[in-house]
């Protein structure tokens, strides 16, 4: 089984660089495809209040029969839960549906411009789950760098991650040094495009190259950049596929290469514009 490096957050707390997401995956299809994720090696489970499939992640990791601290689990703020007096209720709630006592990381899902409730104030709401001990780490999701100014600038804790839309055609360099220098790590959704990366040419001739999927080289960028990453797959054998990235590396003018497909293009929404998603 590969050894999937670990990164330090700044509050010392160990995550996983590599781990499975399980945005869009149905309730009725989560505890098996974790369980194909954790039977890959995987040790790292990305899920979130939204997704409507946490008690299916919780059970997988139960039916493993793996220690709690064996799985580096994080889940998200709902985005109607932004409240600050609903905070750490919803946590506690999404602890019952994992059947786990702590996150090891939570997060601020969106952060909701749009609506009357101030991220701020619901950041300090998260300040104070950090301080029960329900919650290993803090962070944020989406958050852009002028949302992350006024955070800090009224934060007691740094956001430990910053989980934002990365992949080849939206590098997001800019933002991701911003997190950097404010020592917040970045994490990347979509880090495949939603697939669409799949089938660029060079990619392809990268992928081609080396005798490898042009998922695995793809995923190799983001670790090479340093990036925070959890593919998600629908099939086991491209769970198995996307988990060994580990054996080989990207050569400097293949990185080069794939950079330069960065055309600033989101295909998830744009955090600025983003209102309340459905109860």
């Amino acid at each position: 089984m590969a050894s999937v490096p670990h990164i330090t957050l700044n509050n010392g707390v160990e995550i996983p660089q590599l781990g499975f997401g399980t945005w869009q995956i149905p309730p009725e299809d989560a505890q098996a495809r974790v369980a194909a994720a954790l039977d890959a090696g995987y040790r790292h489970i990305d899920t979130a209040q939204m997704y409507g499939n946490e008690q299916g992640v919780g059970a997988a990791i139960a039916a493993a029969g793996l220690a709690a601290d064996d799985v580096f689990v994080t889940s998200k703020l709902n985005n109607n839960n932004h409240a600050p007096e609903r905070v750490a209720a919803s946590l506690d709630e999404s602890l019952e549906r994992l059947g786990l006592e702590r996150l090891d990381l939570f997060l601020i899902h969106w952060p909701l411009p749009m609506i009357d409730i101030d991220y701020v104030d619901t950041w300090k709401a998260m300040e104070e789950v950090y301080r029960s001990g329900k919650a290993r780490a803090i962070g944020v999701s989406n958050f852009n760098a002028h949302h992350l100014r006024r955070l800090l600038d009224a934060a007691e804790v740094v956001p430990a991650v910053n989980q934002i839309e990365v992949h080849p055609f939206f590098a997001q360099d800019d933002l991701r040094a911003f997190n950097a220098e404010h020592g917040i790590k970045t994490e990347a959704w979509s880090p495949l495009a939603q697939g669409q990366i799949l089938t660029n040419p060079v990619v392809a001739r990268i992928a081609e190259s080396i005798g490898r999927a042009p998922s695995q080289v793809v995923l190799r960028w983001h670790l090479q950049r340093g990036d925070i990453v959890f593919p998600k797959a629908s099939s086991v054998e491209r769970v198995r596929q996307n988990f060994h990235v580990f054996d080989f590396e990207l050569s400097e003018a293949d990185m080069a290469a794939i950079s330069a497909l960065d055309e600033g293009r989101r295909i998830g929404p744009d955090p600025d514009t983003l209102g309340p998603a459905p109860k």
